[in-house]
């Protein structure tokens, strides 16, 4: 088939004259496909999904009947813009009472449609050509892929066991710190589980205020913290003058695909982001702002998801290790990131983690997403459905039953 007119206008920062012609497949896509097969190649073998990155539960009831109430009140109906006083004083209230961290809401919180959108306008804010985003690896790439959309480069910063997954400022050349212009982190790490001390917060900050950068705090996992009280990087002497922290309600507040979280911080950052956002869409649906405004009032919601994955995490840590994988309770997240295994007692080897992870789905029906970014790793999510306690150890035993029968070697 010939290529269409247009073939020749798409733009540079997709792929330009090449759009939709690459052959290579992208990682969850081979995922998906996997999956497809073990499904088909054994139609009465559950499929133990530990690949899903999203809850598995409905927002909690009370969410839910706020929402109904809130669709049938009429000044929701219309556009919202950048403005929806009830949830920024919720929003800020939430903040003020869970980290100590006290926020004008007129002036320092925006909502967004989810923290997604916000980590794609923010390089909008910042980024020339030229410029460059600090970004960690593995983990969340949409503000550099935005980064590059303007021009801007990325420098990636490994997360390494040895570092204790936190990023090796050091590594950077002096050519790089003259030019960059964000850095982005997210703490509890995504997909590694670490959460960040004080002390690196305060190192964050003083680089900052050195190198004269502006810090993106994605704080998605913020509520999912276990070896330490849920914190925020707002609380670190300094860091409201040099960035923001972008929160979400779908991790913490099972509320996944309702869009919906927050932007906070220095003031004039936040203007900039609202002046973006303002172009960019109209706002989520007021009754979602106002039904999520419900939801940050109840710090129920997000103690009870807590426990709910701790629990989980413990019981996966437990039975991973009895099968003889080199792995520890994460910091925080629904994520668990250990070593991939190398080969199995037969004397199959796997390459990478993404060997590993395809024969773990095509063979033994055990799904985990692979990281090959900064070394071998898999990540199992704890998001699986499951009704009860009961459903989970049944996941659990069936899981074990089939590494054990496997027998997993690691180099």
């Amino acid at each position: 088939m010939s290529d269409p007119y247009f073939q020749q206008l798409f733009a540079e920062r997709i792929g330009g004259v090449n759009y939709g012609k690459g052959t290579e497949i992208y990682k969850f896509e081979k995922i998906k496909r996997a999956k497809r097969k073990a499904l088909a190649d054994f139609p009465n073998r559950l499929l133990v999904d530990f690949g899903i990155g999203e809850n598995d539960s409905m927002a909690p009831e009370n969410v839910r009947a706020a929402l109904t109430a809130e669709v049938n009140k009429p000044e929701n109906r219309g556009y919202m813009d950048n403005g929806n006083q009830r949830f920024k004083e919720a929003a800020a209230a939430f903040m003020q009472r869970n980290f100590g961290v006290k926020l004008d809401p007129n002036t320092q919180v925006n909502h967004c449609i989810g923290s997604k959108p916000a980590l794609a306008m923010i390089p909008a804010c910042f980024i020339n050509p030229g410029d460059v985003t600090l970004m960690t690896v593995p983990g969340y790439p949409v503000a550099g892929t935005h980064t590059r959309y303007y021009g801007g480069n990325v420098f990636r910063l490994p997360l390494l066991a040895q570092n204790n997954f936190y990023p090796d400022f050091k590594s950077i050349p002096a050519d790089i710190w003259t030019k960059v212009k964000l850095l982005v982190i997210n703490y509890p790490n995504s997909p590694t589980g670490k959460t960040a001390t004080k002390e690196f917060y305060e190192q964050v900050v003083s680089l900052a205020k050195e190198k004269n950068f502006v810090v993106v705090q994605d704080a998605a996992h913020s509520l999912l913290s276990y070896d330490q009280k849920p914190s925020s990087f707002l609380q670190t002497p300094g860091a409201m003058d040099v960035g923001v922290e972008v929160h979400s309600l779908s991790k913490g507040f099972d509320m996944i695909g309702w869009r919906i979280g927050w932007v906070c911080g220095h003031e004039r950052i936040v203007r900039a982001f609202s002046d973006v956002k303002d172009n960019s869409d109209s706002g989520q649906f007021g009754a979602i702002q106002n039904a999520a405004a419900a939801a940050l009032d109840d710090d129920s919601i997000h103690e009870r998801t807590r426990t709910k994955y701790k629990r989980r995490l413990e019981k996966l840590v437990a039975m991973l290790t009895r099968c003889g994988f080199n792995c520890k309770m994460p910091g925080g997240t629904y994520f668990l990131y250990t070593p991939a295994p190398s080969g199995l007692k037969d004397g199959t080897k796997f390459a990478n983690a993404e060997e590993a992870s395809q024969f773990l789905i095509t063979q033994l029906s055990i799904v985990t997403v692979p990281w090959d970014d900064a070394g071998a790793f898999l990540r199992f999510s704890v998001t699986y459905e499951a009704a009860d306690e009961a459903a989970e150890d049944a996941l659990m035993a069936a899981a074990e039953d089939r590494l054990k029968g496997c027998g997993v070697q690691f180099s």
